[in-house]
């Protein structure tokens, strides 16, 4: 059998060897000459990745080959086939340990089909008679069950079923059908029905048993702080069933990660490294997900018993659809502009689909299975371990707190108090990752290369799959166009989303910021879209003004612009162009508004600091109009971007709406995951049972206030919300007491609300505080605009107003960007000016020094 530890060897071997012999052919090929350096390290590299990938298909196919054929009564662990669903949770993970190398004791599962009720099959009987042959004369065995639900990450079935221990080769019949019996007890119906959870079928495994000398669980992280750094055990002397039943809770112990500390009672001390190593690869090799390990000591080798999810750090409901992703370990969050297209709670159509495609060939940047964003709460976060950590890479010598410094732009500050939890990698994860974000970079430069082909042909592209999608008749048929051209349609989309991305913009107003002070460089920086000829998040505004001026038609301006708006990523969301009257009410609103005056004006300021710094330099004159001139085509192509993948994102709406039709469901196909959509197109309905729990849970996001910003560690939303004194910027459980201030209701700590720099400028006026967008018909011209966050479904309001305060931002935020452009005064990332300021309040923004004083 090739096990993980083989395939993983042969990774190491396979590319060495052919970037050995490529390389030297490339030098052959320039005849050992003076390009003979060059030509062999290109062909040695190209041999390498070739080399690598050969690999890796050999050693899917090596491992595919020890599977034992499919039907069978009984199977060795490690043997049965892939899709034997019936083996149930606990044995497909012993398996899984005995493919990667560990050492399981030697054992089979029964599977349903080896029982007559809770008798064995004659045939059954004989297999197992069989096997036990393998065995020495003597042997004791270990007789446990394993139903298809059980030790899943959502129920783990503890205590629930029978196990018989210590049983000769004679007694093992009667105890099989003790523990097949088990199925029927009280406690296995009374277990299901509070979880939830389903217990399935029942098989039942049996195992030689090992004479331990010690024995013990052992927890990847800690399951009450959530710790990603340290493993908390225990151990107890002999065999470990009194631990896990609870009649002994043995001496606690605890390993550091990644590097393996130590600190616990003498007896482990031999094995400690071991255990280490071996656990930590265990949770690697089941995504990354938080294991709880069973091991005992039996001369001298450790022993992995068993090996299931820690259910306390579970971050997914399948009956309600929700996830919280703070729940599987603490790392750090962010919501700042993540949250800007998506300004309340997702359906959970909505969040699976982006899962869904990074798991099936999107962008990921993954570190030990955890992605580079989740949700909480129904919200995005952007999960900022993941990203420090990555950026620290192999070498790890970096400060965290410097790596986020580059991060800022995107994300805001951070107070210095809260903690920036790392993802634990060793060298080992390191290899593992290298070549998939190599290969997720390669994509990725590619990709940003065919930017202009993707901005002229979607639009097209678009139209044809909508009328595609409307000509299906059969949910089937919507199932093969999905899998034929949708999934690898919105697979491209999302794709060239994430390339568009860069930091440049805001790397260079910090940079600007210290060359040229603060006025300046928001000046300059300001007229980005003179620079580059327009702004897509300008586009709605301007494009009013045009059409009330006869240069752009109505139904033009409704193909730009109408897949846009103020909770565009959102699938269940209705596109304004589905409102006819949509387009009158936003020429009704910007009635008397020049945009095009606000818009000549920073021109005519960025022309200003610019003719100054010829007349003192011209040197540093043309430095820093060749990066404003860059930083602008970035951005102009970064929103380009953007917004045709909001159009595409239409076309995911128009496919979940049909699937609604053909299933008879209507809008409740937003209720569905992906992968229960796909199901139910192709006949599997079992999952509508639940729309009513999930319509409730959907509700009751909907009605959480906004979300923190920053979240460190666990974070239960509805717990925060009723929560009186709740923190409003930063929350979670790995925060320190007293790093924000705690509001009361109708209080206000101080007469400054703090934030960051958005756009420059000071200005007195009146607050209007908007939680909605719904509710923007309050605002009056020349008011201050106080609300959670802004995006381009806003844009239309930035010209009425005096100046724009959020609570989430930075200076690539939307607000900001924005601001800027209309010579706004903007102050981002409040964290909570929405609930200390209030609509009459008399204020004074500061646009440069990021605050708000109540005066």
């Amino acid at each position: 059998m090739m096990t993980d530890a083989g395939a993983a060897r042969l990774r190491v071997v396979l590319p060495n060897l052919t970037a050995a012999a490529c390389g030297f052919g490339g030098a052959a090929l320039a005849g050992f000459g003076v390009w003979a350096v060059l030509a062999g390290f290109v062909t040695g590299t190209m041999g390498w990745f070739a080399g690598w990938f050969g690999a890796r298909a050999l050693g899917r196919a090596l491992a595919r080959r020890g599977y034992a054929p499919p039907g069978r009564p009984v199977y060795r662990l490690g043997e049965s086939p892939e899709g034997e669903f019936g083996a149930g949770g606990k044995a497909w993970a012993l398996s899984r340990l005995v493919r990667a190398g560990h050492p399981v004791p030697d054992g089979v599962v029964l599977v349903p089909r080896a029982f007559a009720g809770d008798a064995l099959t004659p045939d059954a009987a004989s297999a197992l008679a069989l096997e036990l042959q393998r065995f020495p004369v003597g042997q004791r065995f270990a007789v446990r069950s394993s139903a298809v639900g059980e030790d899943s990450a959502h129920a783990s079935f503890a205590g629930a079923y029978e196990s018989v221990l210590d049983v000769n080769a004679a007694g093992l019949e009667a105890a099989i059908g003790a523990v097949r019996a088990s199925r029927a007890a009280a406690r296995v119906g009374a277990y299901a029905r509070s979880s939830g959870a389903d217990a399935g079928e029942l098989a039942v495994i049996v195992q030689a048993m090992v004479p331990a000398t010690c024995a013990g669980v052992l927890f990847t992280v800690d399951p009450l702080s959530g710790d990603l750094g340290s493993m908390l055990g225990h151990v107890v002397h002999g065999l470990g069933e009194a631990l896990v039943s609870g009649a002994e809770t043995g001496e606690q112990f605890r390993l550091g990660r990644p590097g393996g500390d130590f600190d616990g009672p003498d007896m482990l001390v031999p094995y400690a490294a071991e255990l280490h190593d071996r656990a930590h690869r265990i949770e690697g090799l089941f995504g990354g997900v938080p294991q709880d390990l069973e091991w005992a000591v039996a001369d001298g080798t450790v022993w992995l018993l068993q090996a299931r999810p820690v259910t306390t750090l579970n971050p997914w409901r399948p009956r309600t659809a929700e996830r919280n992703d703070s729940l599987a370990g603490t790392c750090l969050w962010s919501a700042t502009n993540l949250s800007e297209a998506n300004p309340v709670a997702q359906t959970p159509l909505t969040i699976s689909l982006s899962r869904y495609q990074q798991a099936n060939g999107g962008p990921s940047m993954a570190l030990r299975g955890r992605e580079m964003a989740g949700y909480i709460g129904g919200r995005p976060y952007a999960n900022l371990s993941v990203q420090i950590t990555g950026r620290r890479s192999k070498a790890g010598k970096a400060d965290p707190r410097e790596v986020y410094q580059k991060l800022a732009g995107w994300w805001g500050s951070l107070p210095d108090e809260v903690p920036i939890p790392l993802i634990p990698m060793t060298a080992g994860d390191w290899t593992d990752a290298g070549v998939p974000m190599l290969g997720s970079l390669a994509r990725m430069g590619w990709t940003r290369l065919r930017l202009p082909g993707f901005l002229r042909g979607n639009r097209v592209a678009c139209e044809a799959l909508v009328g595609a999608v409307a000509a299906c008749r059969t949910p089937a048929e919507l199932r093969r166009l999905w899998d034929d051209r949708l999934f690898a349609f919105s697979l491209r989309s999302f794709w060239a989303v994430i390339a568009s991305g860069s930091e440049y913009p805001a790397r260079l107003e910090r940079e600007l910021r210290n060359e040229l002070g603060a006025e300046d460089a928001s000046a300059v920086i300001s007229n980005l879209a003179g620079w580059a000829g327009g702004l897509e998040s300008l586009g709605p505004a301007e494009g009013l003004q045009q059409v009330r001026a006869g240069v752009l038609s109505a139904q033009e301006y409704v193909a730009r612009f109408g897949h846009r708006g103020v909770n565009e990523a959102e699938l269940a969301w209705a596109r304004p162009s589905e409102d006819p009257g949509w387009l009158d009410r936003e020429l009704a609103r910007a009635a008397g508004v020049d945009v095009a005056l606000s818009r000549r004006r920073q021109a005519e300021a960025s022309g200003a600091v610019l003719i100054r710094l010829r007349q003192r330099d011209r040197g540093v004159a043309r430095s820093v109009e060749r990066r404003v001139r860059k930083a602008a085509r970035q951005a102009a192509l970064r929103e380009a971007v953007r917004s045709e993948g909001v159009r595409a994102t239409g076309v995911m709406r128009a496919f979940a709406l049909r699937a609604g039709d053909l299933l008879g469901i209507g809008e409740d196909v937003f209720l569905l995951t992906i992968e229960e959509l796909l199901a139910a197109l192709s006949g599997d309905t079992s999952p509508f049972a639940w729309f009513d729990e999930r319509r409730d849970t959907y509700r009751r996001y909907l009605d959480l206030p906004a979300l923190p910003g920053v979240i460190c560690g666990a974070f239960d939303p509805f717990a925060w919300a009723a929560d009186p004194d709740r923190r409003t910027g930063v929350a979670g459980s790995a925060v320190p007491a007293g790093v924000v201030e705690v509001v009361g209701a109708g209080e206000a700590a101080s007469c400054v609300v703090t934030g960051h720099p958005g756009a420059v400028g000071r200005v007195e006026g009146t607050v209007r505080v908007l939680t909605r967008f719904e509710d923007a018909g309050q605002l009056r011209p020349g008011e201050i605009l106080v609300t959670s966050l802004t995006n381009i479904g806003w844009t239309p309001l930035f010209p009425i107003v005096a100046a724009i305060v959020t609570d989430l931002g930075a200076p690539l935020s939307h607000a900001a960007i924005v601001a800027r452009e209309f010579g706004i005064p903007a102050v981002v990332g409040c964290g909570d000016a929405t609930s200390r300021l209030h609509t009459g309040d008399r204020v004074l923004v500061d646009g440069a020094a990021g605050t708000v004083t109540l005066l």
